[in-house]
């Protein structure tokens, strides 16, 4: 394993020198755009108007939705980003969002490239009640399309002396401020039914912070709730269980897609920036726990979530290989020093390394024959997706064959989702207690 402080490869350093090169040359497409965004984050303009406009900006969960949602249009998908705005980096950035005549446009004040955009609208479920009294926008919010529910207390590692949450997170400064601490299962039921109908949500995303291995048991409610009385997918990121019997019993309420957020490859990173982790779970509880649900579930069905722009770029690739090599969707989340966290006064990466990164997530996913973008309207605006990699790969035959033959997949796999986002009747009690 790297130590800490390694000197990254010097073929690093050519890739950066090329990439700046070409930005410098020529507008960025889509995917670039999005990730110098989250890379420098953007100034809003005064004459932007985005409390009539744009969704409003929510502090929740683990404070990574913290920014302005908006739409980059493409030939080949529209990117959804969730871009720093309030973050103390986001104010020296060089991009600055103002509107035009046309609409909004995020302009690039060092070459004068301007990119129309569109701001991602505000629901109106988000403004009204549940049966129970609670605001809507308190129980689940949109992140990107799909319905993001953060389902119980506050993570446990907030409330340790000392503590020993994750450097980067602030979930201990939101949950319980700016949403509901303790989700009811009927409020759930009635803001995803609200999601989906109004939204076009097909789906529905539970996660927690660490809840001293009661995590999968405490969503098993909501997942069959969900599953069986709105019919969406239903992903679920908890911390993982030594007790792999768990996720045999979610998935038959209804679970179709597992989560794992280890963060780091480097196991020094891990514990020095994940000690709550490092303590109570183990990084090879990860691990098992990834490689146990991507064989039960298939190809494209689990994700390993880390950051980028923390542990060396090496250690990056090597998670990027060991995610795709089990089946799974590689989650690259650049690091945002977000406000309020340990980390909040460090710098975001460099743009050029994170092209090299995600240029990378192309081609292990390409190789390992991951479905990229073959779900009907999941866009995550908290990350770079592996499908909007698509346009970060070389202009030649191959890759022309490689998305037609995406779009085919995506075509024969119409008819399966449509019936995954049903309502199923489950046989399967929620009752605690394995089989």
């Amino acid at each position: 394993m790297a130590a800490i402080g390694e000197t990254l490869p010097v073929t690093r350093s050519a890739a950066r020198a090329k990439v700046s090169e070409a930005a410098i040359s020529a507008p960025l497409n889509p995917c670039e755009l999005e990730i110098d965004l989250f890379c420098k984050g953007m100034r809003v303009d005064s004459s932007c108007t985005l409390e009539a406009d744009g969704r409003p900006i929510l502090r929740t969960r683990a404070g990574l939705g913290s920014g302005l949602e908006i739409v980059i249009p493409g030939p080949l998908k529209d990117v959804w980003v969730n871009v720093p705005v309030v973050e103390k980096f986001a104010s020296r950035s060089c991009y600055r969002l103002a509107q035009t005549k046309n609409g909004y446009a995020v302009f690039d004040d060092r070459q004068g490239f301007v990119y129309p955009i569109r701001l991602s609208s505000e629901p109106a479920w988000y403004d009204r009640e549940t049966s129970r009294g609670v605001p809507m926008h308190r129980v689940g919010v949109l992140q990107g399309t799909y319905l993001g529910i953060y389902i119980s207390n506050s993570c446990g590692f907030w409330y340790h002396h000392p503590p020993c949450n994750c450097k980067f997170c602030t979930t201990g400064l939101n949950v319980g401020v700016n949403e509901v601490a303790l989700k009811d299962v009927e409020d759930v039921v009635e803001v995803a039914q609200a999601a989906k109908a109004e939204s076009g949500v097909t789906f529905v995303h539970f996660n927690s912070g660490f809840q001293t291995n009661q995590d999968l048991d405490r969503a098993a409610p909501y997942v069959k709730a969900v599953k069986s009385r709105v019919g969406t997918l239903v992903g679920v990121q908890l911390t993982p269980t030594r007790d792999l019997w768990k996720y045999d019993r979610l998935i038959d309420l209804g679970a179709d897609h597992f989560s794992f957020c280890y963060e780091f490859q480097n196991p020094i990173y891990f514990a020095r920036y994940c000690p709550g982790k490092e303590k109570f779970i183990g990084q090879e509880a990860f691990f098992r726990a990834l490689e146990y649900t991507s064989k039960k579930l298939g190809k494209g069905a689990c994700s390993g979530e880390i950051i980028a722009g923390i542990e060396p770029l090496s250690e990056t690739l090597k998670a990027i290989d060991y995610i795709t090599s089990l089946g799974a969707f590689p989650t690259v989340c650049i690091f945002r020093p977000t406000v309020g966290a340990d980390m909040e006064d460090w710098s975001p990466p460099h743009y050029e390394d994170m092209i090299v990164v995600f240029r990378y997530v192309y081609e292990a996913c390409r190789r390992n024959g991951i479905p990229m973008d073959v779900t009907p309207n999941i866009e995550v605006s908290l990350v770079v997706q592996p499908g909007d990699t698509r346009y970060l790969a070389p202009d030649n035959s191959n890759t022309f064959w490689y998305n037609v033959k995406l779009m085919a997949m995506k075509q024969a796999a119409k008819p399966y989702f449509w019936w995954k986002r049903q309502p199923k009747k489950i046989k399967r009690s929620d009752n605690l207690g394995q089989a």
